[in-house]
């Protein structure tokens, strides 16, 4: 979340590219983006270094040997952050534009990578050495905030910050997930080492990289001392798919730079026929757009055949069901409306989600989890995929604090329920006998298809109504005289002291 002085930093960010010329916002996210991709990577070789020393490792930097950028060879250390931020501005400009940019582009070296595809028509546009002096500095003062703060996602709360500025955000879906809601998802979901993930929305990879530091923190012996699974993890683990080029650029390089070197990020419209997927997965991890332009003719006809609509949220959900493997599971955020939708389409994809696979969990997330950029009510939906059925009671916990106000502001605060969702759902025979009046409880399956599929948390929980007990009338009217009279000797002893 962007505040305070974090805010007016990314404010004058903005700035200097706005009054130096470049006025188009994707055009300013983008160039911000590779400069931060270049920071970053300095970052990172340093942080594997020191990594590989702690390990006893081999490890050799980027940065270590001569780069050849076309006829010339240049010394690799010239190329870091560290290093040419104190050039003079002249020096800077033609070291970043002719040999720092060149050398990010042909960074991977394998040509039909996600990172290579997207980066092979990046263009440097930043247009004289002083502005990009003053970027520079700016950026790390902008750097110093974010590490004073302990905030690790810059990219994304930049990035977050800076759709607000584009008038098309909201039209279009484009609203970032909450860094640590995506985390939640994450973390009730405990992805496995062999796992095939995919996020067929996935905007700036933020569920993959979730992904990747989840299995870094709790599975770091299972996924790198093994060559298999390293081999998994680096080359065949992560797909995440988007229809907005600049989203799949700055994917791929925040992929690159969370130390996963060939995910399978592409430009492909999840919902129309050029999506071939079918039970290729073992986890979903999205917040697929719920509203947007969506050409009905060119959605895929197996989708329109469980339910016959052009609301996307549904669409997807019936994409996810068509993209899991027999067994493979799902967390997804939906609008409320998906829960308790009274149309053929609404009720055709929650009963083909209880019927026909097994739902777990719906866990009802306040309006404001979205804020400032959208007020919208959701829900997370979890899933898995079976194909005959298996749904016997589905577990529903109703979010009331995520450890940030509800508001516009979105202030950090100490109530929080994500730690307890996270530790219900992983004991979950804990949650038999708990009653409806409770944040958490089971409602069984015949319950939930009388009420036609209903979802909504409110269909099934209970309010517990306190009687209150007032005293008689007659005490309360000899209470308000005997007020009365008080006032009554008040007023006539401050008439005395005015005469």
């Amino acid at each position: 979340m962007v505040t305070g002085e974090l805010r007016s930093k990314i404010d004058s960010l903005w700035e200097i590219f706005w009054t130096g010329g470049l006025t188009n916002p994707l055009d300013v996210i983008e160039q911000m983006t590779y400069l931060m991709f270049i920071h970053d990577l300095d970052d990172a070789d340093n942080t594997r270094a020191r990594e590989a020393a702690m390990l006893g490792l081999p490890f050799e930097s980027i940065f270590a040997k001569d780069v050849q950028i076309g006829d010339r060879s240049i010394d690799g250390s010239q190329l870091k952050w560290s290093v040419f931020h104190d050039f003079p501005a002249g020096k800077m400009y033609s070291t970043v534009q002719e040999w720092v940019f060149p050398f990010i582009k042909n960074l991977h070296g394998d040509k039909e990578s996600a990172y290579s595809k997207y980066m092979g028509d990046a263009i440097f546009k930043i247009p004289t050495p002083l502005m990009l002096d003053k970027i520079v500095t700016a950026m790390d003062g902008l750097y110093e905030q974010m590490a004073q703060l302990k905030t690790a996602d810059t990219r994304g709360d930049v990035y977050e910050y800076l759709l607000s500025k584009i008038a098309t955000a909201g039209v279009n879906g484009q609203f970032r997930t909450p860094r640590h809601i995506i985390r939640m998802m994450v973390d009730l979901m405990e992805p496995k080492a062999e796992e095939i993930v995919c996020d067929p929305a996935c905007g700036t990879a933020g569920f993959l990289v979730a992904v990747s530091e989840y299995l870094k923190e709790n599975r770091k012996q299972e996924v790198f001392f093994n060559r298999q699974n390293k081999d998994h993890y680096m080359n065949h683990m992560f797909h995440g798919y988007d229809m907005d080029r600049t989203m799949l650029r700055i994917g791929a390089m925040n992929m690159m730079t969370h130390g996963v070197d060939n995910p399978f990020i592409e430009y492909r419209d999840s919902l129309s026929d050029q999506n071939p997927d079918r039970e290729k997965y073992s986890l979903i991890l999205a917040n697929p757009p719920f509203k947007g332009s969506l050409d009905a003719d060119i959605v895929s006809t197996d989708l329109l055949k469980v339910c016959k609509t052009k609301k996307t949220e549904l669409l997807f959900l019936a994409l996810f069901l068509r993209m899991l493997k027999v067994g493979g599971r799902c967390a997804c955020i939906v609008p409320d409306g998906v829960l308790f939708g009274s149309s053929t389409a609404h009720k055709a994809i929650r009963k083909e989600l209880i019927e026909n696979n097994r739902l777990e969990a719906v866990i009802s997330m306040p309006s404001g989890v979205f804020k400032p950029y959208a007020g919208v009510s959701t829900a997370i939906l979890i899933f898995t995929k079976t194909g005959h059925g298996g749904t016997d009671r589905v577990w529903f916990y109703d979010m009331k604090a995520d450890g940030f106000s509800l508001d516009d502001k979105r202030s950090e605060t100490k109530e929080n329920d994500i730690p307890d969702i996270i530790s219900r759902f992983h004991a979950l025979d804990a949650e038999e006998g708990r009653e409806r009046t409770e944040q958490s409880f089971f409602v069984p399956k015949q319950e939930i298809t009388d009420n036609e599929y209903d979802l909504s948390i409110n269909k099934y929980k209970q309010t517990e109504y306190k009687p209150v007990e007032y005293p008689p009338t007659s005490e309360i009217l000899a209470n308000i005289k005997a007020l009365e009279a008080e006032i009554g000797r008040d007023l006539a002893e401050l008439e005395e002291m005015l005469k």
